[in-house]
């Protein structure tokens, strides 16, 4: 009998044992239990300094409590950044050019599946640098409202429903669709209405109204939030008298109260510092980081957070907003699985391979293919591949920095406009190249080569534009005296000069392709070259796909997100934030290229315009179709563009906005129908008090390659479909 009884005394012992190291494990330390509760209980077991330590951007590990240093700074707006080799996309005013937003879904899906498999290489080794976390601080969902602004290549363009769709479509691929767990977290910057001077950002005061904040500098971040985005940066600026990162109205009234944000809000880098030093708002860091605090920052960028805890001291904050701000960071290093098995959390199996891998290339040469803009071509577009001698020139023809705009990663293989030029010509036929000039300097030597080279080839492909050394964020662009602003619309004169040389006495083919994330002065240029493409910055595989362009591998689709004006002169002050003269919403002045422009080698005509009522209701929704035909010898995308005008006449409504579009495939010869449906939303215009109404009376809606002006028929987009309908 005993030796039956031992072993079974031994499994009670053992099950007892097991129960009571159940009931030691931490509370926070169990998966099972809810977010909420594992959260309140880690926040119980920390000291005032130890609080204080988790609320800036490097925060260091608190081994007792199972807390390992995190950097929360990361970026992503076009592949992981600053962190290593990774799949480089193009910048995202060239994805805002594929109105693609599908695909804009899948490379922010492929770019959280790098970011996840570099970040669980490099906790592996114990690496917790910054950069390589995974909060990242994208998509920068700002409005390109002026062509100076440095950083508006960050941006989806200047029009508001294009912005909020992209935005969305990034947002949703990089956190992914798991209940539990977040892939990565997405960030949505810079709230609010923060587009230049770059040079004054730190204590600049963005003069808005009502009707201008809500109906264009709020409604992309508004779409952000109802995606599920789990940051929000306030902005360098101020907004109407109170510094972003310290203003009430937008991060309490706005952010939290209006649109139920549950996520963390983070400063820029240093902008809690700005309320003093720049803005002057509060007195000292003391009392910048007690008012940020208080009204809803949760994460500092920076360090004037170190403050707090004498500002607990002091009764500026209490224990219970340190507390509650600290929570809502917790919650989120929670869902991103940092206090759970490794094993719970399916994020953690991505595996290293996905880095840069072959389907990441591929993905990024359709997306550079889909955002390359047309912008002119007189017949000598598409090139055969077989000619005798093909002549590459230009400062950005070899420029490995002309394929990346700013916040870029690295790799291992990134294809130039000539690398690309070079692969496509076909065997037998000759391919040179010269720099010709520099970036934005005349060249010292007088003699030329260059131009006899042009002579004696069959074509000449002339690479030009800029490059972040000229445009970008205050510290990046080393050749800008503005900042990174473009205080000069026109392309550097060298390379002007370049281009008459190379047209002078010579009448065979020059292709011209352009560089660069913002409206520029493109006239000499149009008039110069038989071709012109738009390539943006248009990441690693960038000269494959302009080489497929060229050589009619692939037609081109893209289409403009902004306004090229002809002129400087035709925008209000650069500092002046009102809407009134700018983008294709309120400008009267006739652009040099329309929003939503893009030429094809196929040839897109609209026709039959229906509706389903001409009379609508205040609560209506309704239908409008129109036919797409291909007229041309070749096969393309065409992107079906739905704008609807209010003609009641109040001065505050725009000229036309864009409300849907769609991306449709035709061979040549080929009609399809497409249609739309308008929800009373759609027909809503904001007022000036902020507030969306219908106005009774007359609309007129268009179905449209380019927005729906006269220059876009100028220069050689088909007439829109429209028709008109009255709201009774």
């Amino acid at each position: 009998m005993q030796k039956i009884y031992f072993p079974l005394l031994i499994c009670v012992s053992m099950l007892l044992t097991s129960a009571l190291n159940a009931q030691t494990v931490a509370p926070y330390l169990n998966p099972s239990l809810p977010v909420n509760e594992r959260v309140n209980d880690l926040i119980s077991r920390m000291s005032t300094q130890e609080k204080v330590s988790q609320m800036m951007n490097s925060t260091p590990a608190i081994p007792r409590l199972h807390i390992t240093a995190y950097n929360w700074w990361s970026e992503a707006l076009h592949g992981v950044a600053r962190s290593g080799v990774a799949t480089v996309f193009p910048q995202a005013i060239g994805m805002s050019a594929t109105f693609d937003p599908a695909l804009v879904k899948k490379e922010g899906d492929a770019i959280s599946d790098e970011a996840r498999a570099m970040y669980n290489a490099a906790v592996a080794k114990g690496y917790y640098l910054q950069y390589g976390g995974l909060t990242f601080w994208s998509p920068n969902i700002n409005i390109f409202r002026d062509p100076r602004w440095g950083r508006g290549q960050e941006t989806y363009g200047e029009d508001p429903y294009l912005t909020s769709q992209m935005a969305v479509a990034f947002i949703t691929g990089m956190q992914g669709d798991n209940p539990t767990y977040l892939k990565v977290g997405a960030c949505a910057k810079h709230f609010a209405a923060y587009s230049g001077p770059e040079k004054l950002r730190h204590e600049f005061d963005a003069k808005v109204s009502m009707h201008d904040l809500y109906a264009t500098y709020l409604p992309a971040f508004h779409a952000a939030v109802k995606a599920g985005v789990i940051g929000v940066m306030c902005a360098y600026n101020a907004v109407n008298g109170e510094p972003c990162c310290a203003n009430t109205y937008l991060l309490d009234d706005v952010l939290k109260k209006k649109w139920g944000f549950k996520g963390y809000i983070v400063s820029d880098c240093d902008a809690i510092s700005d309320i003093a030093e720049g803005h002057h708002y509060e007195s000292d860091a003391l009392n910048a980081a007690a008012v940020s605090l208080k009204r809803g920052v949760n994460l500092n960028c920076g360090d004037t957070y170190v403050n707090l805890t004498e500002a607990l001291k002091k009764g500026l904050i209490t224990e219970k907003e340190l507390d509650s701000s600290l929570a809502v960071l917790l919650r989120i290093r929670f869902q991103l699985g940092m206090f759970d098995p490794k094993k719970d959390d399916p994020y953690n199996a991505i595996p290293y391979s996905v880095v840069n891998s072959p389907a990441h290339r591929a993905l990024a040469k359709r997306a550079a293919l889909e955002s390359i803009v047309m912008l002119k071509n007189d017949g000598v577009l598409p090139l055969k591949n077989d000619l005798s001698k093909y002549f590459v020139t230009g400062p950005n023809a070899d420029n490995i920095y002309s394929l990346l705009g700013n916040y870029y990663g690295v790799n291992t293989k990134f294809v130039t406009f000539l690398e690309g030029i070079a692969a496509d010509v076909a065997p037998g036929s000759q391919v040179q190249y010269k720099p010709g000039t520099e970036l934005n300097h005349a060249n010292v030597n007088p003699e030329d080569w260059t131009t006899g080279d042009a002579h004696a080839s069959d074509v000449t492909i002339v690479v030009l534009g800029i490059n972040g050394e000229i445009e970008g964020e205050e510290g990046e662009s080393i050749q800008s005296a503005t900042y990174g602003d473009r205080m000069n619309y026109n392309l550097p004169e060298n390379q002007i000069e370049f281009l008459r040389k190379l047209r002078e006495n010579n009448k065979k083919p020059i292709i011209a392709v352009i560089t660069g994330g913002s409206p520029m002065n493109l006239a000499p240029v149009d008039s110069l070259a038989d071709a012109v493409l738009l390539a943006w910055y248009p990441g690693e595989e960038g000269g494959a796909a302009v080489a497929d362009i060229i050589f009619g591998k692939e037609s081109p689709s893209g289409k403009l997100p902004v306004t090229f004006p002809m002129s400087f002169s035709q925008l209000p002050p650069f500092e002046d934030y009102s809407m009134r003269g700018r983008t294709y919403r309120y400008m009267s002045a006739t652009p040099l290229y329309p929003f939503g422009f893009g030429l094809s080698y196929a040839h897109f005509t609209f026709s039959d315009m229906k509706i389903s009522s001409p009379v609508i209701h205040q609560d209506q929704t309704f239908r409008v179709s129109a036919k797409i035909t291909n007229k041309g010898k070749y096969a393309g995308e065409e992107v079906a563009q739905l704008y609807i005008s209010d003609k009641s006449g109040r001065k505050d409504v725009p000229i036309c906005a864009l409300k849907d579009f769609k991306r449709i495939l035709l061979q040549p010869g080929e009609t399809k129908e497409v249609s739309f449906t308008i929800t009373p939303e759609m027909m809503k215009v904001v007022n000036e008090n902020g507030i969306a109404v219908m106005d009774a009376g007359k609309h007129e809606i268009f179905i449209a390659g380019a927005a729906p002006v006269a220059r876009s028929e100028q220069l050689g987009i088909s007439r829109p479909a429209s028709v008109s309908c009255t709201v009774e």
